[in-house]
């Protein structure tokens, strides 16, 4: 195995759980030192151990050095685009209207079913390609573009495959309750019973997801009907995770308190009572920007949930509909823009907290001994200057489990 050292780092973002409010810590004049896929020492380059200076160097140019970024929101598999809708949401179509008439989530159902496997895992190892260039290393992909038995397996097996080529770590997330198909239409509770007495048990018994994620909104799922599915996920082993008050406050954020989720996503709506409950509860409150944007909603409420003690996250929701973006760093910057986040609260929401969300704090999110040598450098002078001077991508390497995956 080779000693690989980073020298000349400019700004060293750590991002330990002990930096403060906002998780971040940060070193000036740093050296960063790993061994096959372990980090192995990190802090001033002055004090760079002797026994460190044998190694292999390479020169990070006096950039931005921060932990490789996770995506703890995204739906990777889906077959075909909408365009069309954004042309009509832009015309004045809502959400709910479009997907009333068909569109919406339907229709990126029918054409994730017509797609087959082979298709669906060189379209994800495309995307994910695209994204290691930005600096991410982890991914969660849900499923919930097939809505049916065979297709939402298939999405499953599909990750499985995409986890076995990729450069990232995958996590994948069981959402078969995206939406109720146009075939249950008139036997809701068939569907229902499809995804508690099936779907979740053959996905734990195989090990396909971590998480068991449910749409608790008007024209999705109810909170009663949320609270049975995850209940049935907890008992095949699948953690809780939810879409939560996205379009309306329907008590999504209550519920993942109550059921002990690893994270509430969107919350735009949330209510103060939810916020409470998510503190006292530990849940993680994931910030999807880029649907707001495209969606033209006020976004999460950062500063409350922050102050609240709610921990945040920041996610990019890439999905063909509502958030057709995987460029994760935009994210973090709307996140600045749009909810008042500060660039060491959001780097921490695409790092440490987003680790969090989907249960692998303890390997990734911060560069810390012992942790996986996951890590991106990035052409800014430091953390602020990276969020402020947003480019198309100032990412110019990016290290996974120790190996270089991109660079320029």
């Amino acid at each position: 195995m080779t000693l690989e050292v980073l020298c000349n780092i400019g700004q060293l973002a750590t991002g330990t759980a002990s930096g403060g409010p906002s998780g971040i810590t940060t070193i000036s004049g740093a050296a960063l030192v790993w061994e096959a896929d372990r980090i192995l020492w990190l802090g001033p380059q002055a004090d760079l151990p002797a026994e460190y200076r044998v190694g292999r160097q390479s020169d990070a140019g006096g950039g931005l050095v921060i932990p490789g970024l996770v995506d703890c929101h995204t739906h990777l598999g889906f077959g075909g685009w909408r365009g069309d809708e954004f042309a009509m949401r832009l015309a004045g179509r809502s959400y709910q209207e479009i997907a009333a008439a068909g569109g919406g989530i339907l229709s990126t159902m029918r054409q994730t079913r017509a797609a087959g496997p082979e298709t669906l895992v060189d379209r994800c190892l495309e995307f994910l390609t695209e994204m290691a260039s930005l600096g991410v290393t982890t991914v969660e992909c849900k499923t919930g573009s097939g809505l049916q038995e065979s297709s939402e397996l298939m999405l499953l097996e599909v990750y499985q495959q995409v986890g076995q080529r990729a450069a990232q770590r995958i996590v994948a997330t069981l959402l078969a309750a995206h939406a109720v198909p146009p075939e249950y239409r008139e036997r809701r509770e068939d569907y229902l019973n499809l995804i508690m007495d099936r779907l979740i048990p053959e996905t734990g018994r195989r090990g396909l997801a971590r998480f068991c994620d449910v749409f608790v909104e008007s024209g999705a799922f109810t909170i009663d009907e949320a609270r049975r599915i995850v209940r049935a996920g907890l008992a095949a082993g699948l953690r809780p995770k939810l879409h939560a008050d996205q379009l309306s406050a329907g008590g999504g954020a209550e519920l993942a308190a109550e059921v002990g989720a690893a994270s509430a996503d969107h919350l735009e709506h949330v209510s103060d009572e939810g916020i409470r409950r998510m503190a006292e509860a530990g849940v993680v409150a994931v910030s999807l920007p880029l649907a707001t944007l495209y969606l033209n909603q006020r976004p999460l409420p950062a500063r409350r949930l922050i102050e609240a003690g709610v921990p945040v996250a920041v996610a990019t929701d890439f999905n063909p509909g509502s958030a057709p973006s995987f460029h994760l760093p935009l994210a973090m910057m709307l996140g600045c823009t749009l909810q008042r986040m500060t660039p060491a609260e959001v780097l921490a929401g695409a790092t440490l907290v987003a680790a969090r969300a989907i249960g692998l704090e303890h390997e990734v999110g911060s560069l810390e001994l012992g942790k996986a040598a996951d890590f991106a450098v990035i052409d800014a002078p430091d953390l602020n200057h990276w969020m402020y001077h947003f480019r198309a991508n100032a990412c110019r390497r990016t290290v996974i489990a120790g190996q270089t995956v991109f660079s320029v």
